[in-house]
This record gives structure tokens, sequence and C-alpha cells, in this order.
């Protein structure tokens, strides 16, 4: 359960954005808290899916499940509402007990520095406190990470007993229980009993998927190093895993459709279409995907490349900065803003003159620049937030606002309702509310 969930901030409305940090906040913040600072490395974008659930299920009037942390450098220095209770705890206890179980497959593969002896003893140790912890915590909420546990160990015994051309689906059987059982749990913290079945089947099916997609992704580096692969020692061919994958995902969206939620929006976009972004980042496109793509970018009848791209300003490649600059209107100096008075004739305008407005700030020497950017790079204001350059201050972006995403299209808010014209490329959902997009 790491690495599959990878949300690109520009496919999310501002409410879905603010809430999923609050979620992955509260889960940091949960490890903190309850297991020591060194436990804050196991938050994952998976593990706070659990968090999620429980939230979506919660009476849209009860607000205990949220609080106000202080400020965070990863943060900017500032201050958010974080998920809070037992739905954080839950997930905070499932991410520290997967953390072990990956850590204990890195040293018994002798994986990297694993490989060294006093790497590994101070890793056993480490994950050895973290199983007490998690279950310790997980007791506190009413859940057994036994269950857990008891799979990662069943899992070593089916990968030494499994017989040459068994199916895959023997080797995940293990994750699908653990990820069944968690999810599961989420419908009997949030009081919703009917939904524990659904649930079951979508964790049973999400841990399929994370199990076999990591196995596609490593399946390369695994047989250059000597690796087990389940998909190579199963002679599971890529098109079989794909199909494997692809119907987990559907699996998962009607298993959703049967769930209560009073807020469906971020479980249908990470649970929807995020695991379906991960299937394509691993095999690439579905085929029927890449032929509707290439009949929409083709020409329309009427020559117009908005009837061919059925109305949607961006499904065409287009971005609003792309656009041609509007023209000044009469008395309005090119570039100025609206809202402002227009400048008298008089007033010397043009290359050369600086405009009327404050004085640009003064830029700092380089001693002052580079304790300026000293102290930022340690509170990480560089990195995730806008700021002000060190040196000239001008405004600038942070770099993980520069580079969070590495799609084409995925600045366009309404990608996954197919530019607001229905959810006929998901099929599973009404209109654009899945995506809370505002088009």
């Amino acid at each position: 359960m790491f690495g599959i969930i990878r949300p690109c901030k520009h496919r999310l409305s501002e409410r879905l954005q603010a809430s999923w940090l609050a979620h992955l906040c509260g889960l940091c913040l949960a490890l903190r808290d309850d297991h020591g600072q060194l436990a804050r490395t196991a938050t994952n974008y998976d593990g706070l899916i659990i968090s999620v659930l429980v939230e979506a299920q919660a009476a849209r009037e009860d607000t205990s499940w949220r609080r106000t942390a202080g400020p965070c450098p990863l943060r900017g220095m500032r201050t958010a509402s974080v998920a809070r209770g037992e739905g954080a705890r839950l997930a905070a206890a499932v991410s520290l007990a997967l953390a072990s179980v990956k850590i204990r497959d890195h040293v018994e593969d002798r994986d990297g520095v694993f490989g060294r002896r006093p790497v590994a003893v101070g890793a056993r140790a480490v994950t050895r406190r973290w199983d007490r912890q998690s279950a310790g915590s997980a007791s506190t909420v009413g859940f057994d990470t036994g269950v857990l546990l008891e799979a990662a160990s069943r899992q070593g015994e089916l990968e030494r007993s499994l017989p040459p051309g068994g199916s895959v689906l023997l080797v995940t059987e293990p994750t699908e229980t653990a990820t069944s059982a968690a999810f599961a749990h989420t419908a009997v913290l949030a009081g919703r009993p009917g939904n524990a079945a659904p649930l079951a089947e979508a964790g049973r099916l999400f841990g399929r998927l994370a199990h076999l997609l990591d196995a596609a992704e490593d399946q390369a580096a695994d047989a250059a190093g000597g690796a087990w692969n389940p998909l190579t020692a199963t002679g599971t061919g890529r098109a079989e895993a794909e199909r494997l994958c692809r119907d987990a995902v559907h699996g998962i969206r009607l298993a959703l459709r049967e769930v209560e939620l009073t807020d469906r929006a971020l479980v249908h976009l990470l649970l929807a279409h995020e695991t379906e972004r991960a299937v394509e980042r691993v095999f690439g496109p579905a085929a029927h995907a890449a032929a509707c793509q290439t009949r929409n970018a083709g020409p329309a009848a009427d020559g117009s490349a908005h009837a061919a791209t059925g109305g949607h300003p961006h499904a065409a490649g287009e971005h609003p900065h792309d656009a041609p600059p509007r023209q000044a209107p009469p008395g309005q100096t090119p570039g100025q803003d609206p809202g402002r008075t227009p400048l008298p004739p008089w007033v010397p305008q043009g290359p050369g003159f600086t405009p009327i407005g404050a004085k640009p700030p003064r830029p700092r020497n380089l001693l002052a620049g580079c304790a300026v950017w000293a102290l930022m790079a340690c509170t990480c204001q560089l990195l995730c937030c806008e700021h002000n350059d060190p040196f000239n201050r001008e405004r600038r972006e942070g770099w993980c606002q520069r580079h969070d995403c590495d799609c084409a299209d995925c600045c366009d808010p309404c990608n996954c309702c197919n530019g607001c014209d229905g959810c006929d490329g998901c099929g599973c959902c009404d209109g654009c509310d899945c995506c809370d997009c505002s088009c």
C-alpha cells in the first residue's frame, strides 16, 4: 500500500485539495503523537485512505474529526485544519504496521543498505518496536493488527511453496485479506455497519491492485537482480496482469456504489479515478481510451476545433496561458490592471519609463540573501509554498509547485468527467459531482 495513489493538486478542486492535505497532515501528526518522531517516516498516501473513508461516512454536521494544528515547516510555517480522532489513529496504526512489514521484507531480501549486518540489526529492532506500537494504538480503536502481521507471514510461505505456473491471485491473497479488514473497520468507526461488506470488497480489490502494480513495476529490476517476482514466478504476462488490474478498478467502483457516504467526492476521486491513473502509469492507457482520444482529437465536420473537442477549451491541448494577449480597452495601457484608473495623457509612458506605483523591492546583498535563503530552506519554504526570492524579493512558486505533476492534461479540473459532457468516460458517477468541479 505504498505509492499507488498519487493525486496531483491540479486535478483537485480547492475544497478537495484542502481535505486531502488535512488527512495527510492528520496521519503524520497521529504517527508522531502515538508512536514518536521516527514513526512519521511511515506517512504514505495510500494509508490515509483509511482516514478519508472514516470521515466520508461520518455525519456531515459532526466536527469532531478535525482540529487546528500548529505551524509546520512543510506547510510554510502555517497552521491548518487537520484530521483527527479514530480515523487518523486507525490510519496511523495500519501505516505503521505496513511499514514494519515492508522493512522486514527488505531485510530478508537484503536489498541495498539492508544487506549490511549493522543496518539489518537496527532495522529488525525498529520493526519489532513498530509491531508493538501499532498493535497497541489499533486496539484502542477496536482493530487487531494481527490480521496484517499474519497476512505478511503467510505471504512468505505462499511464495516459497507456490508451484510453477500457479495462479498469481494465490500470491495476492494475503494482501487482499489485510486491506479488506482495514477498509471494513472504517465502517465500524463511523457507525455504519451496513457499509462493512462493500468496503471489505473494495479493500480486497485495492489490495490486489496494489500487489499487482508493485509486481509489474519491479519486474524488470527483479529480473536483473535475480529477485523473486510473482508475475515471473507464475508465468503471468503483462497483458493478463493489466486485465486483472483493470478488473480490480472496475470492481472497486461497483463496490463504492453500495457504500453510504455523506461526502463521496474525495473517496470517489481517490479510489475510482486515481487507481485508474495508477494502472495507466504502469501499463499505459487502455486501448479504448486511446482510440477515443484519437477520435476526439481529429478535425470536426465543420472544421472547427471547438466542435472536435466537445466544446471544452483544454481538450485539444490548449492551455489558457497560450491564448493570444487581449487588446487593451481605449484609454488603458496594455498590461494595466482593468480596475485601475487610466493614466493621464501627460504621464510619460512606454519603454524606458517606470510605471506609477510602489517602488520595486530593493535586492538583498550576497550575505543577507544567503542568510535568508538558509532560513527559508530550513523551514521548507523554498520547496513547499509560494515565497519571495531571498535575493531579488520577486514572488516565486515553490519547487514542489513547479514540479508536482508530470502529465500534460492535469491542469484540467474536469478531465475525469470528459469535459463535463457527462461521465461517460468512467460510467460510475452522476454528472460532475464526483470530481467537485465548478464548470
